[in-house]
């Protein structure tokens, strides 16, 4: 379709909204609102690399999520009546956390409690009125959290032999340190922020609003669950690929997307030179907002979002009923 090719296409570029908004929350550099230039390119590549040695890979990827999960269902089931909201928070950023830091954290951790609070005050000021005023304190609390564990990498790492993202970067560091590189520790700081936030914040969010709906909506709930037991009946557990059986569960999933608008930034798109496109002449400077549905994004810079989202979501319904407390009013 044209629109793909068009997010697909080298001449798209970023627009100046979004180098400006992210220039207000911080003086670091990061890569996701990046310029489409050599030091985009080469991060990119390195990241995709040591992204699939350390487990983004999609059948790697799949299990630390379903990984993650086991620990989700236990809280859940400990939690039954409770106030449980900030769980799915903690397991998203815990799939991020095993690749980027090589560990996962208990749900009381202190530094995943600061993580997604950091996480959850910037993507409420982002989203809201207050948009264009600086939020770097919460940027502040995450870098320097970020610094101490880039610290203890360092005195604990064996050159090398890496053990998770952060190593393989100060891997990196070593063999370009004669250079002039874009590789830095600042850079490596917002690197980290640019992989963590967006795969923790739209994740977590799109299911809070996900399993609003499916409560407020018991014979859709219902409905999404007699497809999956019938999907995976003699499956100890959900596949990506079991998403190709299951269209009504998908289409829910798309529509919460769509309603709910959970996710209302993105990164903006301009053409950086006069640019022909099947067909079509797209003057330098031109916006490219496609009417399509794509909350996701498209191109080099789609994240991993979706494969998160379908199977957390297919796992819980697979395993609980979500209901409204007894004494809890329904929302209007």
């Amino acid at each position: 379709p044209l629109h793909h090719v068009c997010f697909l296409h080298p001449a798209m570029h970023l627009y100046t909204v979004s180098k400006h908004h992210m220039s207000i929350s911080t003086p670091l550099i990061g890569m996701v609102l990046a310029d489409y230039g050599a030091s985009w390119k080469e991060h990119r590549r390195f990241a995709l690399m040591t992204l699939r040695n350390f487990g983004l890979g999609k059948q790697s990827m799949e299990q630390r999520i379903l990984g993650e999960m086991q620990y989700t269902m236990e809280t859940l089931k400990r939690s039954i009546g409770k106030h449980s909201v900030v769980m799915f928070h903690n397991a998203a950023s815990n799939i991020i956390c095993q690749v980027l830091f090589g560990t996962r954290y208990d749900y009381d951790d202190n530094f995943i409690k600061v993580v997604v609070q950091c996480f959850k005050e910037n993507s409420k000021i982002a989203n809201g009125a207050w948009a264009m005023v600086s939020h770097n304190m919460f940027v502040s609390e995450f870098i320097k959290l970020a610094t101490c564990l880039i610290t203890e990498h360092k005195e604990t790492r064996v050159p090398g032999q890496p053990r998770d993202f952060l190593d393989c970067y100060l891997d990196e560091l070593d063999k370009r340190s004669d250079d002039c590189s874009s590789f830095c520790e600042d850079r490596l700081i917002m690197f980290v922020l640019d992989l963590h936030f967006p795969g923790t914040d739209t994740t977590s969010n799109t299911l809070l609003t996900g399993f609003l709906y499916l409560m407020t909506y018991p014979h859709i709930h219902g409905r999404c669950q007699q497809e999956i037991n019938q999907v995976l009946e003699k499956k100890d557990h959900a596949s990506y690929d079991d998403r190709r059986n299951m269209p009504y569960t998908q289409a829910v999933i798309h529509e919460v997307q769509r309603i709910a608008n959970t996710v209302p930034l993105s990164v903006y798109h301009c053409t950086t030179k006069d640019t022909k496109l099947m067909g079509y002449f797209l003057p330098k400077g031109e916006f490219a907002k496609p009417d399509a549905f794509m909350p996701f994004s498209a191109g080099p810079r789609v994240g991993l979002a979706p494969m998160a989202l379908f199977l957390i979501m297919v796992t819980l319904l697979r395993r609980f009923k979500f209901i409204w407390p007894e004494d809890a009013e329904q929302p209007d």
